[in-house]
C-alpha cells in the first residue's frame, strides 16, 4: 500500500474526513496538497499533515479547478485526486427554495467535474492515476430533510461511474466512498451532540475512512474502478 513517490491532492481537507483521508495519504509516504477557505485552520491542518497548503474554496467550479492548478503547481503534479466538498443545507422538498438547488449542484457534483477535468488529463499521459470522491450513503440510500445533498451527489456519482470507464483502459481508477456516520463536524452540526449510531452500535472514525481512501489509491486496488463503495457501518439497507 505505499504511496511513496505518488502526489495527491485533497479537497476540502483541514478537517472531517478530508482531513483524516489526505493524513493517511501522507502517511503512506505520499506527498499532498491540502485545501481549505480558513487561512489559520489550513495552516495549522498542512503543519500536522506535512502538506502542502492550498488557500482555495472549491464550492464552486472556478475555485475547484484553481485548486487543482496550485496543487499541481506546488507538487509537480499530480498522481491522486480526492474529490470532496462540504454538504448543502438542510432541508425537504416543501422548504428549499429552487435557487438552492444550483448552488448545490455546484457544490457537490459541478466542483468534482472541474477538478477531474483539470487533473484526470495528466495522469491519461502518465497512464496512471487514481481519483476518489468524497460522497455519501445518501446517494444509495436518500436520506430525510438532505434533498440538496442527495440530488447533486447522485449526479456526481453517476459522472464518476461514466468517467470510469472512459479511462480505465489508460490505468486510472475513478471511485466514490459513501461515507455513513462519521464523528465530524457535519455531523454534529445536523444532529447536535446527540449523534446517530450504526447499526454496529457506533459513530464512524475519520482516521479509519482515510485508512480505507488511501488503500484504494494502490496498486493492491487497480482492479476496482466505477465502484461507488459505502463506508457506513452497515447503515445502507438495500441489496445492491
Amino acid at each position: 500500500m505505499k504511496l511513496s513517490g505518488k502526489r495527491a491532492a485533497v479537497a476540502a481537507s483541514t478537517s472531517g474526513l478530508g482531513f483524516a483521508t489526505a493524513k493517511a495519504l501522507a502517511a503512506q509516504g505520499a506527498t499532498v496538497a491540502i485545501c481549505g477557505r480558513d487561512e489559520t485552520r489550513l495552516a495549522k491542518a498542512g503543519e500536522e499533515i506535512g502538506a502542502l497548503a492550498v488557500q482555495a474554496d472549491v464550492s464552486t467550479s472556478n475555485g475547484a479547478t484553481s485548486f487543482v492548478e496550485s496543487a499541481r503547481e506546488g507538487l509537480g503534479g499530480i498522481d491522486i485526486l480526492v474529490t470532496n466538498a462540504g454538504g448543502p443545507p438542510a432541508g425537504t422538498f416543501e422548504s428549499i427554495e429552487l435557487e438552492a438547488y444550483e448552488s448545490a449542484l455546484q457544490l457537490n457534483l459541478l466542483s468534482t467535474v472541474a477538478m477531474c477535468k483539470a487533473a484526470v488529463p495528466e495522469m491519461r499521459s502518465r497512464k496512471w492515476g487514481r481519483v476518489v470522491a468524497i460522497t455519501s450513503v445518501a446517494v444509495r440510500q436518500p436520506m430525510s430533510n438532505l434533498i440538496l445533498s442527495n440530488t447533486a451527489r447522485t449526479g456526481a456519482t453517476a459522472f464518476l461511474k461514466t468517467l470510469a470507464l472512459e479511462v480505465a483502459a489508460d490505468g486510472i481508477t475513478v471511485n466514490s466512498l459513501q461515507p455513513g456516520y462519521h464523528a465530524t463536524e457535519r455531523l454534529r452540526e445536523l444532529y447536535g451532540a446527540d449523534l446517530p449510531m450504526a447499526p454496529t452500535g457506533t459513530v464512524g472514525k475519520p482516521d479509519d475512512f482515510g485508512a480505507f481512501a488511501a488503500f484504494l489509491c494502490s496498486d493492491a486496488a487497480k482492479f476496482v474502478t466505477g465502484a461507488a463503495i459505502p463506508v457506513d457501518g452497515g447503515m445502507n439497507k438495500g441489496l445492491l
